[in-house]
């Protein structure tokens, strides 16, 4: 069985890089990252920014591919916008924070969750109640603050992963200018200053067009166009950190595994979570490693197929806390090509060119630039 590459926990990961920064102030906490000190950080999260494309399209990105502390790191695992950003927001990786993909299996409801549409009658206190780093930055008298979209106010993520923060909305992301000035008003406030400003642009595009699309480039300019701004509107002593939640792959439509259209691959599965690049499985109990190699047989080197246990002895996820153990599929089926497993009861899915959720080295690494 060959392994996938894996997150560099504890090593320089996304949810190292807040503990970084606090440790540059004296808060208790290990700096795997060496990130300059200052009183003052921003920080800036393109969404879908991964490291390879980054690099391979750096004349569309004039001004990071100019930023001279440029590293590379990676995100958790799964690669996917809500564990990432939980990992970042909390300095847990996804193991001990529990938010486990784009949907997960919650007991709480005992259904499969969308940590994105998040149900008004859920807390997100419940799922992830431990404290985030935003709120431990305000306990040592650390002002913290989040620039995003208007409509993420009050949304299960942001309770979740920001809590703590103040949050200053963002009413139209297509005024560059403005958001610019929302970031250097937050990051002023307070001696000591955290801001989080969330630019989601390129991955929306990637999803419907396609990183190999006119309009994904055109977007990338756009992003470099509001990093540069924010380095323009912040004074000289503000440190601009710029990094990514996962990179992305285009999946073409015939690597595409319908799951309806195979038969008997469902049996013995009662729900199909994660997301197209990878999929969480849970398993009726007694016939695990019966899924997991009906699985293996169909995709074969097409993805790596591991039990959950299997799957954290490799340390995909961290430390797995036992509360939150089912959470995470039973079988975990990761693609390692540029395929995607979907379902037809998900159309949604089923219209993505980009996506992302898999172990591969375009979703893992994400750029860490410091300007």
């Amino acid at each position: 069985m060959t392994r996938p590459p894996l997150p560099r926990y504890q090593d320089g990961c996304l949810a190292d890089l807040l503990p970084s920064l606090a440790a540059q102030w004296g808060m208790p906490g290990a700096d795997r990252l060496g990130l300059p000190a200052s009183d003052r950080y921003v920080v800036l999260l393109v969404d879908g920014l991964g490291a390879d494309a980054l690099g391979r399209h750096a004349e569309l990105a004039p001004f990071l591919a100019s930023i001279a502390d440029q590293r590379v790191i990676t995100c958790g695992a799964p690669t996917t916008t809500a564990t990432s950003i939980t990992s970042l927001g909390t300095g847990l990786l996804p193991g001990e924070h529990g938010i486990a993909g784009y949907t997960f299996w919650y007991r709480g409801i005992e259904a499969v969750l969308n940590a994105l549409r998040w149900p008004s009658d859920i807390s997100g206190l419940d799922v992830q109640p431990q404290l985030t780093y935003f709120e431990r930055l305000n306990r040592a008298g650390i002002h913290a603050a989040a620039v995003a979209p208007a409509a993420f106010a009050d949304s299960g993520l942001t309770t979740v992963a920001l809590r703590g923060a103040s949050f200053w909305p963002v009413d139209d992301e297509r005024d560059l200018d403005r958001r610019a000035e929302l970031v250097a008003a937050a990051v002023l406030a307070g001696d000591r200053n955290l801001t989080y400003c969330y630019e989601r642009s390129l991955d929306h595009v990637g999803h419907g067009q396609g990183m190999d699309s006119a309009p994904w480039r055109t977007t990338l300019t756009q992003v470099d166009s509001l990093a540069a701004r924010l380095r323009a509107a912040l004074p000289d002593d503000v440190r601009l950190v710029v990094t990514a939640d996962h990179g992305m792959v285009d999946v073409p439509f015939d690597g595409r595994v319908i799951v309806e259209e195979v038969p008997g691959l469902m049996d013995g599965v009662t729900a199909f979570a994660g997301e197209g690049r990878l999929r969480q499985l849970k398993v009726r109990p007694g016939r695990v490693e019966e899924v997991a190699e009906r699985w293996r047989t169909l995709l074969g080197d097409r993805a790596w197929v591991r039990t959950r246990d299997e799957a954290v002895a490799e340390g995909w996820f961290g430390p797995l806390t036992a509360r939150l153990a089912d959470r995470f599929g039973d079988v975990i089926v990761a693609m390692a090509d540029d395929s995607a497993v979907l379902s037809r009861t998900l159309p949604g899915e089923l219209r993505l060119v980009g996506m992302h959720g898999s172990l591969t080295a375009a979703e893992l690494e994400i750029p860490l630039l410091v300007a």
